[in-house]
């Protein structure tokens, strides 16, 4: 079991962390007024509407609901539990909380046989690369590596190894170090042959590439054939451990040059991001022979709202990095796309030109997103056939029609009338068909993606007045102590009509008997459901007077007490023309008093 963490630590790095420092490492957020604001990383969204305010230490998103303070973002956004966020708090500020660590961070439940393919992986990639750099059995791969253009810090920076031309060197090496053969076999580190339940290496005679996670965990690797032996690069199958379609490889690593140049460059594999890497740009990444993914893009946009798509210059790269624009283009990213040549990959390219040429023609002269999808679109077509020529100004009108700047739409269509000798004045009109049509075809569509703020205050506006007057109560409380055991005072025994509601206040009024002052964040913390922590975080970002009169808490406390009444008065209602349709007159009358006395009392 865990070791607790004791209260007065919590409260000390409650005061001493700053929310916006802790989450500008996953969001990149910008100051709007007094609180910060910055794309969603819980839910896609194009527009900012995430927001942190710095005063009471907490975030919301008025877009998916999420909120909380630093306690609970660590929480949500890495899957951790509280005493995995409150360790990993404390040591980016400095705070002893004076118990076993390794105890602490056993509260994220990971199994035993989870573990061990985690320390095997890891064990491996030590033992591959002191093979390579440091043995007589390695020294062939090392002078490969050397050959091919690989310096030493490379080979350092990235771990890469050697693994033995056996068949069960590795089977051997695990097992006397009690790892399971079974979950090894499981984390892809060796086969069972089926004749008669052996194990063998998986990887044999290969320069071995580790695959880490975000956080810097070997888990999995890549093995390149020395010669022409096939396949050329083996990989590890998915295992519980690595799921290609959530790891950006050298993530982990480039993740602070990413953060200081506020910019990152996408490669299609890991070769072309160590190649890159070894001339100079340090802010690459790469997804791992698959296609960008949705948690691809979740993690990018931790880190960066602006990327450079760098695949291969041949049919099969500009495919890829059109349909990888597009899906980073619909999540709000801004993109260039960097072109080489004669079908070249990165890695080629470096080689044939230099580093020099890499960073300044290729990666400095990228193309804007729609740069690129003018060259996109003219792939196989003859412009000087004119039913072809017609064909490419239709798409790209309708591309251009999609931008969001009337500058660009106008620089695009002067650049397109330039070309083809076009009257500037026809091809706005032809555009501006096309934008219409599709407003016309969206209608309303998009608006919740990208509108999110409005949306949000428009749901609030319709809400009965009952559930309104009691989230500003709890505002006011929540802000005010001494307004809160005054709401207690007016309700007089009475109950707030939605439960949640009547919960927080519940937890607030326990939570003033130890706190003699408001404190949002330490609120947060001493609520224990999560669906409850969202409503705060969304009531506390009201915006509410910062005095409340005893009026104005009367006028509240009436809606709240006022709403009892209606649901009676209708109950009366429903049981007034029961009466009726039995010809009851003299029941009627009385229920009709009854009603009246009701209505006279809202």
């Amino acid at each position: 079991m865990a070791e607790r963490i004791a209260e007065e630590k919590i409260d000390q790095i409650r005061q001493t962390v700053d929310i916006v420092e802790v989450i500008s490492d996953y969001v990149q957020l910008k100051k709007q007024g007094r609180n910060y604001f910055g794309l969603c990383p819980f839910h896609g969204e194009s527009t900012p509407s995430f927001s942190v305010s710095p005063d009471k230490q907490i975030f919301h998103c008025f877009g998916c609901g999420a909120g909380g303070n630093v306690f609970s973002f660590l929480m949500e956004l890495e899957g951790i539990s509280f005493q995995e966020a409150a360790v990993k708090l404390a040591a980016k500020v400095n705070i002893d909380l004076e118990i076993n660590l390794a105890s602490a961070n056993g509260g994220k439940r990971i199994s035993n046989e989870l573990q061990s393919m985690l320390d095997a992986h890891e064990l491996l990639r030590k033992f591959y690369h002191h093979l390579l750099v440091n043995t007589k059995e390695g020294q062939h791969a090392l002078e490969y590596l050397l050959n091919r253009g690989f310096t030493r810090e490379s080979i350092d920076k990235f771990q890469i190894g050697y693994s033995l031309n056996s068949w069960d060197f590795v089977c051997k090496f695990l097992s006397k170090r009690d790892f399971s053969p079974e979950w090894m076999e499981k984390a892809g580190l060796i086969i069972k042959r089926e004749r008669d339940g052996t194990y063998f290496d998986r990887f044999r005679d290969r320069i071995m590439f580790p695959i880490f996670d975000r956080h810097g965990n070997t888990i999995a690797f890549s093995g390149r054939s020395l010669g022409a032996e096939e396949p050329k690069y083996l990989n590890s199958p998915e295992t519980a451990i690595f799921n290609k379609s959530k790891i950006l490889y050298n993530y982990h690593l480039a993740k602070p040059s990413i953060k200081k140049m506020q910019h990152a460059v996408l490669f299609e594999g890991f070769a072309d991001c160590i190649a890159a890497d070894r001339s100079g740009v340090e802010n690459g990444i790469a997804t791992m022979g698959t296609s960008l993914t949705d948690d691809h893009i979740a993690l990018l946009r931790q880190s960066v709202q602006s990327i450079t798509i760098c695949y291969d210059s041949d049919k099969a790269g500009i495919e890829a990095a059109y349909r990888a624009g597009n899906h980073l283009h619909n999540a709000g990213f801004q993109i260039k796309v960097a072109m080489m040549a004669d079908g070249q990959d990165p890695d080629e390219y470096i080689k044939k030109n230099g580093a020099d040429k890499f960073r300044s023609e290729v990666i400095g002269a990228s193309l804007t997103w729609m740069a690129f999808k003018f060259l996109y679109f003219r792939r196989g077509k003859n412009l000087q056939n004119e039913g072809d020529r017609l064909a490419y100004i239709e798409v790209i009108l309708k591309e251009i029609s999609q931008l969001s700047k009337a500058v660009e739409r106008d620089h695009y269509l002067r650049q397109l009338a330039a070309e083809f000798s076009l009257s500037l004045e026809a091809l706005m009109q032809q555009q501006k068909q096309f934008f219409f049509a599709e407003k016309r075809k969206s209608s309303g569509k998009n608006e919740t993606f990208h509108k999110p703020l409005v949306i949000a205050k428009r749901a609030e506006e319709l809400k009965p007045k009952h559930f309104t007057a009691e989230r500003c109560l709890i505002a006011h409380m929540l802000k005010n102590r001494d307004a809160a055991y005054k709401v207690q005072e007016l309700l007089a025994g009475n109950t707030f009509n939605i439960d949640e509601h009547q919960a927080i206040i519940t937890y607030l009024l326990a939570f003033y008997e130890d706190h003699l002052e408001p404190d949002s964040s330490a609120f947060l913390t001493y609520i224990q459901d999560d669906n409850l922590r969202r409503m705060v975080a969304n009531i506390e970002m009201m915006s509410i007077n910062d005095e409340v009169s005893n009026q104005e808490l009367t006028d509240y406390i009436k809606q709240v007490l006022n709403y009892q009444k209606l649901l009676k008065i209708k109950e009366k209602e429903v049981e007034l023309k029961e009466a009726e349709r039995q010809h009851d007159f003299s029941k009627a009358a009385v229920i009709g008093n009854e009603i009246n006395q009701l209505r006279k009392l809202l």
